[in-house]
């Protein structure tokens, strides 16, 4: 898998501050990534999840309205049980209880504000390189029956 793979995905990120969302995008746009879609509104996240049809979300737990557990909610009722499309959790919420609840709904990393940028990174590039390897995977067997996980999970 070359780094350009992985610089064509799509990210999708949700926070409610303009300036934390500028951050991740400009953040993202020194990398090279080029396909990304920020918003404010946490209302419009499942009609840019399906019009976008992103490789990774970005998602912020805090947030007025519709918080981020509502958002991974949404996306889990919504989204193929079969897919493994990621959400990075990004919050000001350190506690363990955060992290459990968010976790069980589907996020598949946390990372806590105010984040180190390198670490940031680290962890988008692996969750997009777990994506690009399910997406390969799924092309070269895709009628394979799926992986039963524990506690009832799909992979």
């Amino acid at each position: 898998m070359n780094e350009d793979d992985l610089l064509s995905s799509r990210v999708l990120i949700i926070d409610d501050q303009p300036a934390n969302l500028r951050l991740l995008e400009d953040l993202l746009a020194r990398e090279g990534f080029t396909h990304v879609v920020g918003t404010t509104d946490a209302h419009k996240a499942l009609d840019l999840y399906a019009a976008f049809d992103p490789d990774l979300i970005v998602l912020d737990l805090m947030m007025p309205e519709l918080d981020g557990y509502a958002v991974l909610e949404q996306l889990k009722r919504r989204g193929d049980p079969y897919d493994y499309r990621p959400v990075l959790v990004v919050t000001a919420d350190a506690t363990s209880e955060a992290r459990r609840r968010a976790l069980s709904l589907g996020a598949k990393d946390f990372l806590t504000k105010p984040f180190d940028t390198i670490e940031a990174m680290l962890r988008i590039w692996n969750l997009l390189e777990t994506r690009a390897l399910y997406k390969r995977l799924q092309a070269l067997a895709p009628s394979a029956p799926p992986i039963i996980m524990p506690y009832g999970k799909v992979a």
